[in-house]
């Protein structure tokens, strides 16, 4: 059963912390221990060889940068004070993934084309004597460094398929914490994607601006790494999904990738409160909140965020690595999901939202 991720901030990982996600998670935790990584960002739960145990073979692959006002100290490089430096540093980060892929195609691949996408598949598909490289898709998180609308072209050609407006708040609309509708650079950054068809990740996006860009945008439309706000008693952040929105989504067809993040799960958790306080039946109850307001398992999937400012920590009791996501397929399977429904869920729905948004060729 092939997984696909729909967040990671790998890039983020590797030029902040130096990060090298061909390593396995054992060994990078030991690399890190005592330092001060860990007390930054956890303690890693994504490596190569946990990719292939637990067959992750489709990751979203994250291009991120904060707002200077959100630094957390000397060590949080990639912030930008304006949009050239936001251009400058999200330009890096897909520099550095294109040497991943250079370095290391036996275990990388950039998926930009349906062509792309079919050669990853059909390497976990077939029986192969060497592991199959895991498949990146580019996803541009915070779209600050997009300086004017026909910068897009460059963004397209250099492989980035999906992007979200905001994170905290930008010129383009209001993000978490930071609410606000789109502006009139919004609608024009939203206009020139649709031509060249990219995916919108509502993710982070104030609900405002959400509720509009459901109404303008006719492309396609997710939300990557969400939780259901109904789900999470007394939370007053806009960073979740309301019902109003959720119920949007479905109406246009679009996918939410649920994070395994504890603080997502039960609000108010804190890392004293113990792995122990969260579980995976936590996880299986946001995605069926979801089938049931859909009404089918089309349109929910699993957008992990680890390593996106957390660490094994903060995750459900069950996670060591990412590898142990296919735990969530028996405790589905309880829950009385279809096998069907269960590989639909566990990445089956991003690879036909990637087969219907994909183009043929560059």
């Amino acid at each position: 059963m092939l997984i696909v991720d729909s967040h990671q901030d790998l890039a983020w990982n590797m030029l902040t912390f130096g990060r090298d996600y061909t390593r396995p998670v054992e060994e990078t935790r030991r690399l890190e221990a005592g330092g001060q990584t860990p007390l930054r960002n956890g303690d890693s739960l994504l490596g190569w060889p946990e990719y292939q145990r637990g067959q992750i073979g489709v990751i979203f692959a994250t291009l991120f940068a904060a707002p200077m006002r959100s630094k957390s100290g000397d060590w949080d490089k990639l912030t930008y004070a304006d949009t050239h430096e936001a251009h400058s540093s999200y330009s890096a980060q897909l520099d550095a993934y294109h040497r991943l892929i250079d370095d290391h195609p036996d275990k990388f691949q950039l998926v930009q084309t349906l062509q792309d996408l079919e050669a990853v598949l059909n390497a976990w598909g077939g029986d192969q004597d060497e592991d199959p490289p895991v498949g990146l898709v580019i996803l541009m998180e915070g779209a600050e460094g997009v300086r004017k609308p026909d910068e897009l072209e460059e963004w397209w050609g250099r492989g980035v398929r999906l992007i979200g407006p905001a994170w905290a708040g930008t010129r383009f609309c209001g993000g978490t914490n930071e609410p606000g509708p789109l502006t009139s650079q919004g609608f024009a950054l939203l206009e020139a994607m649709n031509e060249f068809g990219f995916t919108l990740d509502l993710t982070h996006m104030d609900e405002q601006a959400v509720l509009q860009a459901l109404d303008v945008y006719p492309g396609k439309l997710v939300a990557t790494h969400c939780n259901p706000l109904a789900l999470l008693k007394s939370a007053d952040s806009n960073r979740f999904l309301s019902d109003r929105v959720l119920e949007g989504l479905l109406e246009r067809d679009g996918i939410i990738g649920i994070p395994p993040f504890n603080k997502f799960l039960r609000w108010g958790w804190q890392e004293s409160d113990g792995r122990e306080a969260v579980s995976l039946d936590v996880v299986v109850n946001h995605i069926d909140y979801i089938c049931q307001m859909a009404g089918d398992a089309n349109h929910v999937g699993i957008g992990t965020d680890f390593d996106g400012g957390f660490g094994w920590q903060s995750v459900p009791h069950e996670i060591d690595t990412i590898a142990d996501l296919d735990k969530l397929v028996p405790l589905l399977g309880e829950k009385g999901y279809a096998q069907n429904d269960i590989r639909a869920i566990m990445g089956d729905n991003w690879l036909t939202m990637l087969k219907n948004t994909l183009p043929e060729s560059v």
